[in-house]
């Protein structure tokens, strides 16, 4: 039997999505606490890899085995035995051809950072604060030239194993709002697939972009020359929120 979750985690005491030698990691904890449940040792598939101290809102993973919780209640037992930080908001039986990862048809994921003097304590945990208020109508021009289909390789940390850094990036916004009159910014990024710290180091040409360090300039020659000396810092992981994993049919209804 196959059955996919939608969890939702904190991932600041975690070293990432999946298994380390060295770390807490957020397939090992669900592995752990669904052996529970099963005859045999599980074996839990994410929808993508997120890094550490990143978050997620829905992440999808799927896992197969045989237990006598029927797949719609699985949820809830699951939640009765993991961490606070971790949560599955939602379990069913899916079809054997269902796979989380090949499956995933677009992917969205949500960069916060807020303007403040000082670190603020109830922000800090989920953004990165910046020391100085940005332009929005600059942020918002910089992220309409990510949009589309490009090669992204200046986009991309050291270390990616992606065969290919063609992407297609389906929007870019960014939102600007007030948080107990604090301004906070919000960019949400919705693409087919992304390379190892792509939305991070967007988010940094965004800011950067929008506190006039870099040009939009700087970023178009980033896409067209792949050479990231034309881009600002990879973002915190902190900041980052994956949204949610969308797939040609929900496997949840």
């Amino acid at each position: 039997m196959k059955i996919a979750l939608t969890v939702s985690y904190d991932g600041t005491h975690f070293c990432g999505w999946q298994r380390q030698k060295n770390g807490r990691s957020v397939q090992q904890t669900l592995e752990e606490a669904a052996e529970k449940f099963f005859s045999s040792p599980v074996k839990i598939a994410g929808s993508g890899r997120t890094d550490a101290g990143v978050h997620a809102l829905a992440q999808v993973c799927h896992l197969e085995g045989e237990t006598t919780v029927p797949p719609e209640k699985l949820r809830e037992c699951l939640n009765g035995v993991l961490p606070p930080d971790v949560r599955v908001l939602k379990s069913a039986k899916v079809d054997g051809s269902f796979d989380c990862t090949r499956g995933a048809k677009r992917k969205t994921y949500r960069y916060t950072a807020y303007a403040a003097e000082s670190e603020l304590p109830l922000l800090e945990r989920y953004a990165v604060r910046v020391k100085e208020p940005l332009c929005l109508e600059k942020m918002r021009a910089c992220a309409s030239l990510l949009e589309g289909e490009h090669d992204f390789k200046a986009f991309c940390a050291a270390g990616s194993s992606a065969k290919t850094s063609v992407r297609t990036v389906y929007a870019v916004t960014v939102e600007e709002k007030k948080s107990d009159g604090h301004t906070v910014y919000e960019i949400t990024v919705c693409g087919n697939g992304f390379l190892y710290n792509m939305v991070r180091i967007m988010a940094g040409a965004i800011f950067s972009v929008g506190s006039g360090r870099r040009t939009e300039e700087d970023v178009l020659l980033a896409l067209q020359t792949g050479e990231r000396t034309h881009l600002d810092r990879t973002m915190p992981a902190k900041g980052l929120t994956m949204v949610s994993v969308e797939y040609e049919v929900d496997p949840f209804l």
